[in-house]
């Protein structure tokens, strides 16, 4: 398998120096998976060189699967980011204790005595976990302790990534679906901020989420992802490799997360991260759909 090919960037001000695509483990915790299809998936990626890999404690068993993944060796090779706040257990909880309970036991089941980075994930009120002696204060303390690189928000709204990041206390902050072929709202809100406090960014969602309708399949259900996913086939090219490229090519200090389920899917998402998209494509696709990749 091929190592080490990937682009290794800067994720804004923090140490980290991350492969350009990292493993979004979300898929890899669902109750129709099984360990041994998390394992080979998550060793796929690393085999191919992807050293960033992202979870959460609302993803199922994907922190604990991960945990399995990593063992012998496997954990030396790779940044290790989760997420709190969505536990089904304590879901919401963005307390002192409820944040200190939810990376211990992220810990726990991730089997290492420390990680990467952990985000704030989903706060339907992001005042709540950013106000004085709740999560941000808390994660901050674990981070003086050792148990946490770096601390950052993961979430739709960029009125709360704005929040987030004004703080000044934030290294990360990831944002889904709103840089992508169908949507490239975060260049206006989000990613220039983030630019501006020297925050890292992570891209998440670039396939369209759950519904995929960039993933590959035809979309059907959505007018203009069917239009492209068109335009795509009867040049003999696949949607998802064109999607995947675009958001690479995102004006920022950071990375895109991926979320392939499988380690056949890991393996075909690697591959055509590696593969660039000539200009003359993107030249022609611009031209038809207004979006795309300058040379």
């Amino acid at each position: 398998m091929p190592m080490n090919q990937f682009a290794v960037r800067r994720l804004g001000r923090t140490e980290i120096r991350a492969t350009e695509i990292g493993l979004g483990c979300a898929r890899m915790g669902m109750a129709d998976r099984t360990d041994e299809n998390a394992i080979r998936g998550i060793r796929v990626a690393i085999d191919h060189g992807v050293n960033y890999l992202d979870t959460s404690t609302g993803y199922g068993e994907s922190e604990r699967r991960i945990g399995l993944a990593l063992q012998g060796g496997w954990r030396e090779k790779v940044y290790l980011q989760t997420k709190m706040g969505t536990n089904p257990a304590r879901h919401g909880d963005y307390t002192a204790e409820g944040t200190r309970w939810s990376v211990e036991n992220s810990l726990r089941l991730l089997q290492t005595d420390h990680l990467d980075a952990v985000l704030i994930h989903d706060p339907t009120d992001v005042g709540v976990p950013l106000a004085p002696g709740f999560a941000l204060d808390e994660l901050l303390k674990m981070k003086e302790k050792g148990l946490i690189g770096h601390v950052g928000i993961g979430c739709y709204e960029p009125e709360a990534h704005r929040r987030a990041i004004e703080t000044g206390r934030i290294d990360i902050v990831l944002t889904f679906l709103r840089y992508t072929l169908l949507d490239q709202s975060a260049a206006q809100t989000t990613l220039p901020l983030a630019r501006r406090y020297d925050v890292g960014v992570q891209l998440a969602s670039v396939f369209g989420c759950w519904s995929g309708a960039l993933a590959g399949l035809e979309p059907k259900d959505n007018p203009r992802a069917q239009s492209m996913w068109s335009w795509c086939r009867d040049r003999g090219l696949n949607l998802r490799r064109l999607a995947l490229h675009f958001a690479l090519a995102a004006p920022i200090d950071g990375i895109v997360i991926v979320g392939p389920g499988t380690p056949e899917h890991v393996e075909d998402v690697c591959c055509e991260a590696l593969d660039p998209v000539p200009a003359e494509i993107w030249r022609d696709f611009k031209a038809e759909f207004g979006v795309g990749v300058e040379p």
